[in-house]
This record gives C-alpha cells, structure tokens and sequence, in this order.
C-alpha cells in the first residue's frame, strides 16, 4: 500500500493558529518532512509531537524528493510542512507535490494559515482579482523582466520581501510602475503586527527615516484598466499611421479590419483613420 503525503499548515506567527486537524495528522505521520528542524521542533515541542523529522529545503528538494517518494511507495505517510504557512506557496514543496503526482502518490492538503492571503484580507485594495508573485528574484536581468510585466498587470500584486532589502524593492516599484497605493503587513499574527496603508512614494520615504523591522508582505494596487488603455495607445502614436497599419497587414489583416483596429488602438475614427492616410 502507497503511503499518503499530507501538506499541512503551520502558523505564520501566533501558534494557537493551528488547526487540530493537523495537529492529530503530524501526530499520527509516520515522518514529518521540515523546511528548517530546528525551527520545527519548538512547533513539534509546544504541541507535544513526537514524530520523527526529516530536513526538506532549498537546497536538496530535489534528491530529498525522491528519497520521500521511495518511502511512501513502503507505505509510509508524511507530513509536510514549512518554516510558517502552507507548503508549496513559495517553497520547496511545490517540487515535492509535483513528483508525487507524477509518481501516482495520494496528496491531500490540510488548509490553514497562509501569510499572503492573510495579508491581501487585510490590505483594503481589491481582492476578488489578485496575483501572488512571492519573492522578486535575485538574478538582475529576470527581476527587470518581471518588474515590466507587473507594470502593466491590472490584478492587485502580492509580494514578499525580507526587511533587509525592502527600501531597494520600494524605490524599483516606484520607479518601475510609478506611484501605486500599497498596504504594507508585517509580523502578521503576532504581537507587533502592523498594517500600513500608504503609497509607494510615501512607504519609500517612510523607510528613508526608519529602519524596515520583520517579514514584510506587500500588497500593491495594479494597474486600472484606464490607465492601461491610455498608456497602449500612447505607444501606438509613437508610429505614424502607415507604420501602424504595417504592423496588421504583416499579420494577413485585411485592409479594412487593419483600418479598424488602428483606429480602436488609437482611440479615433476609422474615418479619421483614412482621411489620415490619404494624406
């Protein structure tokens, strides 16, 4: 008999967030698969768990990945679970669960705190859309590939970011996406928990005279769809109407619908469109 891999929550700051559910599960787990041991057994010590553990991160989910799958093809059943919040949301995990799936093995997820949706709940910016972009990356080239695309991204935008490097990711927002409302959410379920409401310009100056304390999640406004629009069309009139109808016809767009378009791009007749290009 397969094993079954439990992807269980654990609290993000406040330990009576954990849910019964998962505290029989981790209990009852032939192993406990943790991002951090030493982290995880002050949570494993407070609930009285004494299930063996087993290091699963960054730096081996790979190789530790299949060394699980081979004990959960013996019948084993483990837990998983993170430094704080639901496995797989921006975490090694997510490796885990996909080899799993691959492999034919039961997964089931027991639900429970989660930092960034927390933090969008709290945030007072839209929530029915929103995308969870995580952690920006290191690497310089894809950190501006993703700036450009969040640029024009209209869902509200959920990041993480350490307070170490939060007055640097400040300033490439505003720089990149311009000014933007954003809520800023730290030590979430904690003590010092901290909700701030403000703008990318006010939160870069804010931060110019004080000093960035705990995990940060950003929730930043995205782009209306006004807005959007306008900026689209005022690229469209950096080429002259002839260019812009190249750009159709070389797609195989019949005149007339390539007439049309240009003038929706534009926001002008098609009238106005061929009176243009008569001229």
């Amino acid at each position: 008999m397969t094993g079954t891999l439990f992807l269980c929550a654990t609290p993000i700051g406040n330990l009576k967030d954990m849910t019964p559910r998962v505290v029989d599960t981790l209990k009852e787990a032939d192993m406990i698969a943790a991002e951090d041991t030493r982290n995880s057994i002050k949570l494993l010590n407070y609930f009285d768990i004494r299930t063996p553990m087993t290091s699963y991160h960054e730096y081996n989910k790979v190789e530790k990945a299949d060394q699980i799958i081979g004990w959960l093809h013996q019948g084993k059943n483990i837990a998983l679970i993170t430094d704080a919040g639901t496995p797989a949301i921006s975490d090694p995990g997510e490796v885990l669960v996909a080899k799993c799936l691959e492999a034919g093995i039961p997964i089931t997820s027991l639900p429970g705190c989660c930092a960034c949706i927390t933090a969008l709940t709290l945030s007072g910016l839209p929530a029915r859309r929103f995308c969870f972009e995580g952690f920006l990356p290191a690497d310089k080239k894809e950190r501006k590939s993703i700036l450009e695309e969040l640029k024009r991204e209209t869902r509200t935008i959920i990041l993480y970011e350490a307070p170490h490097h939060l007055k640097k990711t400040l300033g490439e927002l505003l720089e990149c996406l311009g000014d933007r409302r954003v809520t800023l959410c730290r030590e979430l379920t904690k003590k010092f928990e901290t909700v701030f409401p403000t703008t990318l310009e006010k939160a870069a100056e804010f931060y110019k005279e004080n000093e960035p304390k705990g995990e940060y999640v950003l929730v930043l406004e995205g782009i209306s769809r006004r807005e959007l629009a306008k900026e689209k069309q005022g690229e469209w009139e950096k080429l002259t109407l002839e260019e812009h109808m190249q750009v159709y016809e070389e797609q195989g767009v019949e005149r007339k619908e390539a007439m049309r378009k240009v003038a929706s791009d534009r926001g002008i007749s098609k009238r106005e469109v061929y009176q243009g290009l008569l001229q």
